[in-house]
């Protein structure tokens, strides 16, 4: 329906085109706050070791196994902008920090619905997001209060790390052997930058292969590159290996203009096809006088230099990935050469051993024992497809954790128990602030605690029991480390007890959520064009639906 007003002698003005609704005031902030809480309902369950897992099944019938929030809400399509706004949350956490996606949206779900509580009591959504803030900034100084120092070459205290944020994940009894391979591969990436270290984990390089247990997941120092050798003729194996990188074709190439050779004699038609192979043949000569063993290309390779390659007992692989080849640089040392006469011994990577093996039914080339590599590989086995990709989010939520307890050095107590102690400082602080903010505070002070609510109830526990154990807890002076044992149900120190987090995970969990929620309340009015009508003018032709 078009949205009509009046002038003041009664004449109908039209304003919105046809088609277009509208919703404002609290009719608009109430459908917003029900949908992104309808979000945080969904994950909710998923939270900690004993969160349960989702199903999800795309329009193409593949089916998705999991407990991850970021790839839950990846994968469901998502209509309303409210909740649109709460899978860009997830996917913010996921990017910056690989970890605490569930915790960001449950948390910015909850304090929509307390703060829905307040509108109904007719206080102005401008005096609660400001609440709101303040509660925020205050919930970030108290979590670098609580934040503990940690020793980043304290293998135990990182597998600790690792086991938490894997600790919700169904990779059972395989989840140590994981964590040990994820702290190796990550400690093995980190380089000094200054005064600081930095762990980029896009240096890691995950393969999935389905077969074997989780348990034979292994870490090859260096790289698998998923590529066949490109000849039968070629060596399989080579030990202490030098490896060529190049981004040049191993071949002719065509002119872009057309021209045409005219041969009159049968013997300049041998001479020229004897040039041809001649400079393929120097091709591979050039390689053999560099020094390499190996030569991994990202363009393609001729059939005639494959052969003068394997003449020469090279090994050789074809249309490797940018990516790889990047990936292959950094583990072997070696650099990229884009022009083949700038090939040197200096250029060449080195690795122990260079070898193509059979993973199921795909041949692939691992590059393996390099001397100090910088990008390192790590290929995941499990017997069930679906096994695999869990797996997969599992290695890559430690992998993530690691980095960022390597880059920021501090943790905070799991289990509920640094919720409960931002809560606990929130509701004094609300006291000293006054007005109506302090009713904003205090609800932001009671989202805090669904984290150790959520925790509870998915472990099958009396909730109010545990917040009311946990909230005495952390009135005593050696309290605030004081999480729930969501295997026992009883409260323990989560330092001691190794659940750990980083510090960085929390803050930018709680940023999220309270600036998603405070752009939430913002809004009063929601004005949505209609679609066109496929067919119709300005629609997709002929019968064609939109995309």
């Amino acid at each position: 329906m078009a949205y009509l007003t009046t002038t003041g002698s009664g004449q109908p003005v039209l304003i919105l085109k046809e088609g277009t609704t509208r919703s404002r005031g609290k009719e608009a902030q109430k459908n917003n706050i029900m949908a992104a809480r309808v979000i945080g309902e969904v994950l909710k369950t998923t939270l900690g070791p004993r969160g349960m897992d989702k199903m999800l099944i795309d329009n193409l019938g593949d089916i998705t196994i999991t407990n991850d929030g970021a790839t839950i809400l990846n994968e469901i399509e998502v209509e309303h902008p409210a909740a649109k706004m709460m899978v860009e949350i997830a996917k913010t956490q996921d990017d910056m920090v690989g970890d605490g996606t569930t915790t960001a949206v449950v948390l910015a779900s909850e304090l929509l619905k307390k703060a829905e509580e307040l509108l109904e009591q007719n206080i102005h959504p401008i005096i609660l997001v400001s609440g709101y803030r303040k509660a925020a900034q205050k919930a970030i100084e108290v979590i670098g209060k609580t934040a503990v120092p940690i020793d980043t070459k304290d293998k135990k205290a990182l597998l600790k790390v690792a086991l938490t944020s894997m600790g919700s994940k169904a990779v059972g009894s395989a989840k140590e052997h994981l964590a040990e391979i994820a702290i190796e591969a990550v400690t093995q990436i980190a380089e000094q930058r200054g005064d600081k270290m930095l762990a980029d984990i896009d240096n890691i390089q995950l393969i999935k292969k389905t077969g074997k247990s989780l348990l034979e997941t292994q870490l090859v120092r260096g790289i698998i590159v998923d590529k066949e050798i490109v000849h039968p003729g070629m060596p399989t194996k080579k030990e202490n290996a030098k490896i060529a990188l190049l981004d040049s074709a191993l071949e002719i190439e065509k002119t872009e203009m057309s021209a045409e050779i005219r041969i009159r004699d049968p013997t300049q038609m041998q001479a020229f096809l004897n040039q041809e192979t001649g400079m393929m043949q120097e091709m591979a000569k050039k390689i053999k006088k560099s020094g390499a063993d190996i030569v991994f290309c990202q363009k393609g390779v001729d059939d005639m230099v494959q052969h003068f390659l394997a003449k020469e007992g090279i090994m050789a692989a074809r249309r490797v990935k940018e990516s790889d080849m990047e990936k292959l640089a950094k583990a072997t040392g070696g650099r990229i050469v884009s022009d083949l006469d700038d090939l040197k011994a200096a250029d060449l990577g080195m690795a122990g051993m260079v070898e193509e093996r059979k993973i199921g039914d795909d041949k692939m080339i691992f590059v393996e024992k390099c001397k100090d590599p910088h990008s390192v590989a790590i290929l995941i086995r499990a017997g069930l497809e679906r096994l695999v990709d869990e797996a997969e989010r599992a290695m890559t939520d430690a992998l993530s954790v690691i980095s960022d307890v390597i880059e920021n050095s501090k943790i905070v107590a799991g289990g509920g128990a640094v919720e409960i102690e931002v809560a606990k400082e929130l509701r004094r602080y609300a006291n000293k602030v006054g007005g109506r903010e302090q009713l904003a505070i205090n609800a932001f002070a009671d989202a805090m605690e669904i984290i150790p609510r959520s925790l509870a109830e998915n472990a099958g526990l009396e909730p109010i029991d545990i917040l009311v154990e946990l909230r005495s807890a952390h009135e005593k002076e050696d309290g605030k480390y004081k999480g729930i044992n969501v295997f026992t149900g009883k409260i323990q120190n989560s330092i001691d007890n190794g659940v750990i987090e980083p510090a960085i995970v929390k803050e930018q969990a709680l940023k999220s959520a309270a600036e998603s929620a405070a752009m939430i309340l913002r809004i009063d009015d929601v004005i949505s064009s209609s679609k066109p009508k496929s067919g119709g003018p300005g629609g997709m032709p002929g019968g064609m639906g939109e995309e």
